[in-house]
């Protein structure tokens, strides 16, 4: 032991300072490789637990998304088949009102004097027009068929009309004569390219023999139209002599371009819609590479098909409906769903890529990992930064560090294990990570933490707004179009409403601003000699109008019906209504009773619009008639009535306030002066054609501006009473 000043050599003293020094070096190791092994720990920490909660997170977004797909399917895929299902009614009621009355024709010859007729003519091209076309070999001055013929053209004003009120292009009748009447818009298409005019002969169509064979109604396959060259399908009928023998075949055409219109209008974006009939043949399908079109002859029934998976759904939906399921088509997979059209026996099917909706769980888990990768980022960040200071003050504070060390070590631990724990018991009833006071730790284990209590607690947000949103939209959606259709139902819809009724021509129609609308029209028969006329405006929009409104129709109606004159009629509803009006509403009203025998119109006015009429040898202009108050304001109102005379040839409108109060993009109302002006420019037409030129002319004037008002309005033409009545 040697001795230099103060300083001992190899003793008790430097000892402990090499212990002291060993102490701090092992010390040091054993920080290092701790820290090391903690560093190493938490980042594999880390990456299980985002891994778990990835899976955690995929399944709940891909069931999520499942159940939500399929219940938009099955709900867009019902509305889309009501949908089809009219458009098939109508046609069907057009070829039953001409079969029905050519059957009456065919009966009593005698009564229907015959009628002039026509060839097609190229200059009518455009126009809705009946024409008559001859088969080859059919000699056409034969007395016997233009006798035929000429009886046979008593069905054209009929087939106009219809088509005219359908808004549809094509009606046709053919004879076991070569006989074919027509009703188009196409003439120039009856001629060839030298203008020689067409033949026709019906009785080689395949629409025509199919009508025969059935013996009723029938719905063909895909045909090509014989002067359009389109594919279509036809709707016919046989129309049979008293003898039993076959008379005539009627037939109307449903081109692909309107199926498409109306089988596409309610389908998801990205989303297909195809049609097969009894026979399991394609005929309508608006993606070639999907499902195949073909004509009957060449068509092929799918339920045949090597595709089991395909021809499966077929026939389950063929037999009255199928659930949403995925079939591949072509290697491409598809939500699949299929609902029966009752009118024809047909089956509307729809198909959605499943890609599409992997594709929204494919963008959430990239979100997920774009987070889960900035906080690993910034744990990396805070641990680097950590060591870093650590190894400059070791030096310095050896003791401190070595129990700082320790500490730091539990700290660490500790807190990780509960955090892990935490995360391994995630799971579907306990699906969120929380904070809890442990995991407050101050640093980086906090942050840590954090991250992923506020990532945890946003994916579980997410799901559930998803759920809730879907089914909040689900509910008020169906609610809203059972509301319409219920309200729809309320309205008279059928036009002509009084097919018997010559001395008078009434059509009327509303337009709801929202998907119920306040207004209201009606009309009905008090008994054999008197209609009655009403137009109304509820003060309330939406749902809350639309109750009003029905409320309001059936006590007038009711009130109407147990007689007495408008103005009494009216004080009675007022009395009726006022006697329970908590939500203080109110109700315009026009109520007119008609005496069909004599042309006397009683009516009175509460609070409306003024009527405006037309002379048969005038113009329309604006009655402006004697007001009452509304229906509805205060209980104890007499309503003064008032008469006038409609003679043969007069017309009547009535309107809401949504007609003159229409309001395009500059804040301009339509105004009365326009909408004279629209009558009068059509005040030749008849009731129906004069509502459809109103509509335009609103709409033209409207433009894209937002329509805050309903549309309503009504038009009567009397006729006079006929000499028998």
């Amino acid at each position: 032991m040697k001795k230099y000043w103060k300083l001992v050599i190899g003793g008790i003293e430097t000892k402990v300072v090499n212990l002291i020094l060993m102490t701090v070096i092992l010390l040091s190791v054993a920080f290092v490789i701790i820290s090391t092994n903690q560093s190493g720990m938490l980042a594999s920490l880390t990456s299980e637990t985002i891994k778990r909660q990835q899976e955690a997170t995929s399944g709940i977004i891909s069931e999520t998304m499942s159940t939500v797909m399929r219940k938009s399917m099955e709900r867009d895929t019902a509305m889309e088949a009501q949908f089809v299902d009219k458009m098939f009614q109508d046609i069907r009621s057009r070829v039953m009102m001409v079969a029905d009355y050519a059957t009456k024709i065919f009966a009593d010859p005698e009564s229907f004097p015959p009628k002039p007729y026509a060839g097609p003519d190229a200059s009518l091209n455009g126009q809705l027009v009946a024409q008559v076309v001859w088969a080859d070999g059919v000699d056409p001055e034969d007395p016997v068929l233009a006798g035929r013929a000429g009886l046979l053209s008593n069905l054209s004003e009929l087939m106009i009309s219809i088509c005219a009120a359908t808004e549809s292009d094509n009606l046709y009748v053919g004879t076991p004569e070569g006989i074919f009447l027509s009703v188009n818009s196409t003439s120039a298409t009856w001629f060839q390219e030298d203008g020689t005019p067409l033949s026709y002969d019906a009785r080689t169509r395949f629409w025509y023999k199919q009508a025969q064979e059935a013996g009723g109604l029938v719905f063909s396959d895909l045909e090509v139209d014989a002067t359009t060259k389109e594919m279509s399908i036809v709707c016919s009928m046989p129309v049979y002599r008293p003898d039993g023998g076959l008379a005539a075949v009627v037939g109307s055409d449903l081109f692909l371009h309107a199926m498409e219109t109306v089988a596409q209008g309610y389908v998801s974006d990205g989303g297909y819609s195809w049609i097969v009939n009894r026979d399991g043949h394609v005929i309508y399908s608006p993606n070639p590479e999907l499902l195949q079109m073909e004509e009957s002859a060449n068509a092929v029934d799918l339920r045949a098909s090597e595709n089991q998976d395909l021809a499966a759904l077929l026939n389950d939906a063929m037999a009255g409906g199928s659930d949403v399921r995925v079939v591949s088509v072509n290697g491409v997979p598809f939500y699949m769903q299929g609902i029966p059209i009752p009118s024809v026996g047909w089956t509307l099917f729809s198909a959605f890529p499943k890609e599409s909706v992997d594709q929204v769980e494919v963008t959430l888990l990239d979100t997920y990992d774009q987070i889960t990768g900035d906080a690993r980022a910034l744990y990396r960040d805070r641990l680097a930064h950590r060591h870093r200071s650590s190894m400059i003050l070791m030096g310095l504070l050896t003791l401190v560090a070595i129990a700082g060390a320790i500490l730091l070590g539990k700290r660490i631990v500790k807190p990780l294990n509960t955090i892990t724990n935490r995360i391994a018991s995630l799971g579907e009833d306990n699906p969120e990570f929380k904070m809890e006071d442990a995991f407050r730790t101050g640093d980086e284990i906090q942050v840590l933490a954090e991250s992923f209590a506020a990532l945890s607690h946003k994916t579980v947000e997410y799901v559930d707004e998803v759920r809730r949103v879907t089914a909040e939209k689900e509910r008020i959606g169906t609610e809203l179009q059972m509301a319409r259709q219920i309200q729809e139902g309320m309205l008279p819809g059928i036009f002509p409403p009084f097919p018997d009724r010559k001395e008078f021509d009434l059509y009327a129609s509303m337009d709801p601003a929202k998907e119920v609308g306040g207004d209201f029209y009606d009309f009905f028969l008090i008994d054999d000699d008197h209609l009655a006329l009403v137009m109304a405006d509820v003060s309330g929009k939406g749902v809350p109008g639309a109750l009003f409104m029905m409320a309001s129709k059936i006590i007038l109606k009711s009130n109407a019906m147990q007689g007495g004159t408008p103005a009494e009629i009216l004080s009675r509803t007022n009395r009726t209504i006022c006697s329970n009006n908590t939500m203080e509403m109110f109700v315009t009203v026009w109520l007119g009773i008609l005496e069909i025998s004599t042309g006397r119109l009683t009516a009175a006015n509460a609070g409306h619009e003024y009527p405006v009429i037309k002379r048969a040898d005038g113009s329309f202009e604006m009655l402006k008639d004697k007001h009452g108050f509304v229906i509805g304001g205060f209980d104890g109102v007499n309503y003064k009535g008032y008469d006038l005379t409609l003679r043969p040839g007069d017309k009547l409108f009535l309107y809401t306030d949504g007609v003159p109060e229409a309001t395009d993009g500059d804040e301009e109302m339509f105004g009365t002066e326009r909408m004279l002006s629209a009558l009068n420019s059509h005040c030749g037409d008849t009731p129906d054609e004069i509502l459809a030129s109103m509509h335009q002319a609103v709409n033209a004037f409207v433009g894209n501006a937002e329509q805050f008002d309903d549309l309503t309005m009504l038009c009567l033409e009397y006729k006079g009473a006929p000499a028998a009545r």
